[in-house]
């Protein structure tokens, strides 16, 4: 596979996001529209957002996939009708679909519409992925219960110019292809309708009938269970068999993540598959890659279903608290060569005397202490920087440009 036929597809949770994912090196984003989407939690785009982010991607030659991959109801039908003539003139370049009446939807209404199939389909077999290509489907999602043995047949009995893509980073859902009962059945929020409450994520114990109140743990641990906790999908380490897979769409999971989350995935695997079409028969997997993913919030990781089914291993029954080892400190919105300073929008609290790592899309971090910062408006001099996103200036030991991230490693104390 050549370079230019592999795609690194990022998730957009607003227009920012969508920004600083191209920015940091995503071939492709993919988003929700303010309805139909499977994330309601997200910002999501409106239709004015969407028409900026569009024009932004296509100025620097990336792609925009728009997600309307609920399961619509009856009375979903005329508001996305009414939806998808407002839209379709804007430049979307693919529709990311799970219902086969949507698509059938979008097809008369958008003729030309590229479609995409998505995960939620659960599309693990050749037959039902030619069944697809002829109802005009360009690209399967795959399930994420696939191996990379059934990933090689599909792609080897399926039309040449039906495309492949699947996820290699992210959350894990334990339902089947994300398609979960257990929130609308809990406390009434649909997950296959965007709504999703991750009851998967809460702790349980046992309680007999007649003892009310009385809780049992599940299993011998003073922390209680978490039965259902699946760990992190994470295929940087195996990025090489990914392509050889002929899967040709690398996708991250997390529409409801920071601007952080995005910019460091995205950067970590730009690297790694830059590195591997530079030279694949001597590419090797480098251990720093996988460092600064772990410098995001995550759960411990797992390669999920690529080599075998998941053991007891690939759950996490300590705890759903998210692994949070660095601090999200500020982005730079301009930088003055002449000074030294970065004008610098706040994400989080940083103090004097503080060390902070600073990266962007076309350098290795690099680190620094915070010996002097001001106020961006009355020019005052500061010694924290404690309001949310407060404007400063801070004096940089390199040169920087907009964009680059400010992070610090958390102390116990914050934690």
């Amino acid at each position: 596979m050549k370079r230019e036929n592999f795609e690194l597809l990022a998730p957009a949770g607003d227009l920012e996001k969508l920004k600083i994912a191209i920015i940091y090196g995503a071939d492709a984003v993919y988003f929700g529209g303010e309805m139909f989407s499977l994330r309601a939690g997200a910002g999501n785009l409106s239709i004015d957002e969407m028409k900026e982010g569009i024009r932004f991607a296509h100025e620097r030659g990336k792609r925009c996939y728009l997600t309307i991959n609920i399961f619509a109801h009856n009375e979903d039908i005329g508001p996305l009708t009414d939806y998808l003539e407002q839209i379709k003139n804007i430049g979307i370049d693919a529709f990311i679909v799970s219902d086969p009446g949507i698509v059938d939807l979008i097809q008369e209404i958008i003729p030309d519409a590229e479609i995409h199939l998505s995960t939620q389909a659960n599309m693990t077999n050749f037959r039902t992925a030619r069944f697809w290509h002829k109802m005009g489907v360009k690209r399967l999602v795959l399930a994420r219960e696939l191996t990379f043995t059934e990933i090689k047949e599909i792609r080897k009995n399926i039309p040449s110019d039906m495309e492949v893509e699947a996820f290699v980073h992210g959350a894990m859902c334990i339902s089947y292809s994300g398609r979960c009962l257990l929130s609308n059945f809990m406390i009434e929020r649909d997950a296959n309708r965007g709504m999703c409450a991750q009851p998967c994520r809460w702790k349980y114990s046992l309680v007999e009938e007649k003892r009310p109140g009385e809780y049992y743990p599940v299993e011998e641990d003073e922390r209680g269970t978490y039965i259902l906790n699946s760990r992190d999908l994470c295929m940087i380490e195996h990025l090489d068999k990914i392509v050889e897979s002929g899967i040709m769409s690398a996708k991250v999971e997390g529409r409801m993540k920071s601007v952080f989350y995005v910019a460091t995935v995205i950067h970590a695997y730009r690297q790694a598959i830059d590195a591997y079409f530079s030279d694949p028969a001597r590419y090797e997997f480098k251990a720093e890659w996988l460092t600064e993913l772990k410098k995001v919030s995550h759960r411990e990781f797992t390669t999920g279903f690529y080599f075998d089914k998941p053991t007891n291993q690939d759950q996490n029954y300590q705890t759903s608290a998210y692994t949070r080892e660095y601090s999200f400190v500020g982005i730079v919105k301009s930088y003055d060569s002449a000074t030294g300073y970065a004008v610098v929008e706040q994400r989080n609290k940083m103090t004097l005397g503080d060390e902070i790592e600073v990266f962007g899309p076309d350098i290795p971090f690099f680190k620094q202490a915070l010996e002097s910062m001001y106020d961006a408006e009355s020019g005052e001099p500061l010694e924290s920087a404690p309001h949310p996103q407060q404007v400063l200036r801070i004096k940089m030991d390199q040169p920087v440009k907009e964009n680059y991230i400010l992070r610090k490693a958390i102390r116990r104390s914050e934690i």
